[in-house]
């Protein structure tokens, strides 16, 4: 993988970084600098192969693999192990990205490996992953990459970021803070009123709570609406890549083998529905997921002002409902809550229905706070 020169070129990749960190990004960078016909090595940032890959990760000889599934299946990386044999068309180097790589599954991962171990000459893989320890990553992946870790970013560099893009200093400020400095999530908050509105529904679960049978209203209604929202993102991109297929398959054709054509473009949707259907719940799960942090953050407010910590507040735009929190509920109380928000994580995880995750999870939060 590395020559004896400490200098040469390292083939093998794995990026690791809490959420928000940078990842994908960095990796794109560094595609973008050893792919650059201008300044090779460092990227001139400005020519029309570093900004394709840098504005929107195309390159003739870039593979970048953002999984939208439950997990990165065999089939997927068999087929990226075929474009990383090939030689570079245009570029010094093909360079191969996976997002988020931790889905690999265990099958992919082995299939990856030998790429991963030998890969050509020309050819440079990275392996994007949130995590704060390579040891959280397949171990049979990690030892053949050389590790870089990427640092989440500072509140300070995330507002600089944000209002170089036109954004308000006070707006950004608060979706930096909010999103736990993760940057593509404050650039969402900042700019999308509809995200801005969950998040509010969110946090006012906590509140919520109090109010019986109004806790569980809320929550479903919380649970519909990210439902509504993962799936309408996506609603034309899957239409179009149905019509993609059935136009590959020559629908609206005539003549000899248009039966035969048309049964198998049939299987072929069905198969692609059923990928997109599994697709939908990964973005449900992680909406959920959005929501579950957001959630938390009002009962670790609530604590911290509980014991008088002096810390920044994740949501100091709902100091008031956290210092009710405080005034409510007791220490044990806020730790059970998080316990709770917990909990519901992984009955998510475990394929339980969101709906009775997130009742089970009002459930938890009224007995913690002493309402039920």
């Amino acid at each position: 993988m590395e020559g004896s020169d400490p200098r040469a070129m390292t083939h093998s990749w794995l990026f690791t970084g809490p959420p928000g960190s940078g990842r994908s990004t960095t990796a794109l960078y560094f595609a973008a600098a050893i792919m650059c016909p201008v300044e090779p090595g460092l990227g001139c940032g400005n020519c029309e192969s570093c900004v394709g890959i840098i504005k929107h990760g195309r390159h003739t000889d870039l593979v970048f693999i953002e999984p939208q599934e439950l997990s990165i299946s065999v089939d997927s990386v068999r087929n990226v192990v075929e474009s990383a044999a090939r030689r570079p068309t245009v570029a010094p180097w093909r360079v191969i990205i996976f997002d988020n790589a931790d889905r690999l599954s265990n099958s992919a991962a082995n299939a990856l490996l030998k790429t991963v171990e030998e890969p050509t000459a020309s050819t440079v893989m990275i392996m994007c992953a949130p995590s704060d320890d390579p040891q959280d990553f397949s171990q049979t992946l990690r030892s053949r990459c050389r590790h870089l870790y990427i640092p989440t970013p500072t509140v300070d560099d995330i507002v600089a970021q944000l209002v170089s893009e036109g954004f308000a200093e006070k707006d950004s400020r608060l979706a930096a803070v909010t999103s736990l400095r993760h940057i593509g999530r404050a650039r969402k908050l900042v700019s999308t009123p509809e995200i801005q509105q969950r998040r509010a529904m969110s946090i006012n679960l906590a509140e919520d709570i109090f109010c019986g049978s109004g806790g569980f209203a809320a929550v479903g209604r919380l649970v519909k609406n990210v439902e509504k929202m993962a799936k309408e993102s996506h609603k034309e991109a899957d239409a179009a890549e149905v019509d993609k297929l059935r136009v590959a398959f020559g629908a609206g054709g005539r003549g000899r083998g248009t039966a035969k054509a048309k049964d198998g473009m049939e299987t072929a949707v069905k198969e692609l529905e059923k990928k997109q259907k599994t697709r939908g719940t990964r973005r449900v799960r992680d909406q959920l997921d959005l929501v579950l942090v957001d959630l938390a953050g009002i009962y670790r407010d609530a604590l911290m002002l509980k014991v008088g910590a002096q810390v920044e507040l994740v949501h100091p735009d709902f100091a008031g409902l956290s210092g009710e929190l405080a005034a409510k509920v007791t220490e044990d109380g806020l730790l059970a809550c998080q316990d709770a928000i917990h909990t519901c994580r992984l009955r998510i995880e475990q394929n339980v229905s969101p709906a009775i995750a997130f009742d089970g999870l009002v459930g938890r939060l009224r007995l913690a706070c002493g309402t039920g």
